[in-house]
């Protein structure tokens, strides 16, 4: 289904132009409020944000918006996105809002829409909302006594915390792990030391000094440097790096090593399967995760379910087929036991669990498999579908036959600029980087 907002996580884009300006937010509110009425009775929608500079100017346009068709507005503030959802389902919203961009920079943004029951919306109701933007809303305005009303909520953040907490056991406790935890300067600068602490860990805590344009600014799960010295500096025991909005999550060991999403997520599956938690008999993740990962899984009795790239993509298989473990390779793990999206906070709690019953330092407890040689190259195109072409789709093939049972080879479109992403993996090192060096040349000449 083609969108023409909404793209894989909502809707995002430059602050300040096309489509995240003030007046395309407000419209995005009235259609969203208008779009998730269910019956005669006061709506609520929950509003949350990151610590962009430009989150105050969404938030207040989405709130003018929501109340101007008769819902009232439960402002949380900076928070994490999995917190949104939660909180949304918890307070019995009929709509959850998220501003962020995530793990870019701070002059983008974006509105995350969630519905009642935490999880993302479906691309039917996604286009009911888009046509309700190319519409005249004038008519379904409230009249002037049914206005929506704006609270701010004090205690989401506790809420949060406490919830977190309570995914792990009560008699964990963090006692003697010093931690380093990274921020990113911002949803979560405030929760995760705050909990980490509670929990009984020392905690040292950095990118969490947000000031509107320093959010994933050489911090966070994308930039793990800061968190690799830090864990150097202070000999801790490991470090937790989170992105902007808090849904994905790094690991850094206690030897500076990093630990990506496949290591986190075969720590917990292999963990939930040893106790009996896990509801299918394996786990979820994309296409991108590496056959190391998958081979492990295999080696202790779990398959890997395979999406398109997406956190998404993972939740629908998930609750299609009955998984309760997913996630991608970049560290969006969703645990669907606490969470309806990813949260990495609660993941990184979850892997703190395991490394307290073992015993034993990170770097031991984390290394499930060892990952094979992994190559990306991304191609730029500037019109066209240059994956129809007839000689791009002979190389693809010619290259698929030579890696044979020993490697895989993915190529896809980017969902949002113009670029083919070429990957493969196998056994054999020098193989997979002449397939991929093959294709994208084959790729290049289509292109150019």
């Amino acid at each position: 289904m083609t969108r023409k907002y909404f793209g894989t996580d909502g809707i995002r884009g430059r602050a300040n132009k096309f489509p995240i300006t003030p007046d395309f937010a407000l419209k995005v509110g009235m259609a969203a409020g208008i779009a998730f009425r269910r019956g005669d009775y006061r709506h609520r929608v929950v509003i949350g944000k990151d610590t962009r500079l430009s989150g105050y100017m969404i938030e207040s346009a989405l709130q003018a918006g929501f109340t101007s068709v008769g819902v009232n507005v439960l402002l949380v503030g900076p928070l994490p996105t999995p917190a949104v959802a939660l909180i949304t389902r918890s307070m019995r919203a009929d709509l959850g809002v998220m501003i962020s961009a995530s793990h870019n920079p701070y002059d983008d943004n974006g509105i995350k829409l969630f519905a009642p029951d935490g999880y993302k919306l479906s691309d039917e109701v996604e286009a009911e909302i888009e046509a309700l933007l190319d519409s005249d809303l004038g008519p379904k305005l409230a009249a002037s006594a049914g206005l929506g009303r704006a609270k701010r909520i004090d205690d989401a953040q506790a809420r949060y915390i406490e919830f977190a907490k309570r995914t792990v056991s009560r008699n964990l406790s963090l006692e003697g792990l010093r931690i380093v935890v990274d921020c990113a300067n911002g949803a979560a600068y405030k929760v995760a030391p705050e909990a980490l602490w509670e929990l009984g860990a020392e905690v040292v805590a950095i990118g969490v000094e947000p000031n509107g344009v320093n959010i994933n600014r050489d911090v966070g799960s994308t930039s793990p440097s800061a968190l690799i010295a830090k864990v150097h500096e202070t000999r801790a025991d490991l470090g937790i790096a989170l992105d902007g909005d808090a849904d994905r999550v790094m690991i850094v060991d206690e030897k500076g090593q990093i630990v990506d999403g496949d290591q986190l997520m075969a720590v917990v599956g292999s963990s939930w399967a040893e106790e009996g938690r896990l509801s299918a008999p394996g786990l979820v993740s994309t296409v991108m995760a590496n056959l190391g990962f998958e081979r492990y899984l295999a080696s202790i009795g779990l398959t890997l379910e395979r999406t398109p790239v997406g956190d998404r993509y993972v939740v629908e298989r998930m609750r299609a087929q009955g998984y309760n473990v997913g996630g991608e390779p970049s560290g969006h793990i969703v645990l669907s036991d606490y969470a309806t999206t990813g949260d990495g906070l609660v993941a990184a709690l979850q892997l703190l669990a395991v490394v307290q019953k073992a015993g034993k330092p990170v770097s031991e407890v984390c290394h499930r498999f060892e990952p094979l040689p992994q190559i990306l190259k991304n191609v730029r195109y500037k019109s066209g579908r240059p994956l129809d072409d007839e000689k791009v789709r002979a190389a693809i093939t010619d290259a698929t036959e030579r890696l044979g049972a020993h490697g895989r080879l993915v190529i896809r479109p980017s969902g949002t600029e113009p670029v083919i992403r070429v990957m493969a993996e196998g056994d054999d090192h020098d193989l997979v980087s002449h397939v991929v060096d093959d294709v994208v040349d084959v790729i290049t000449r289509v292109a150019a």
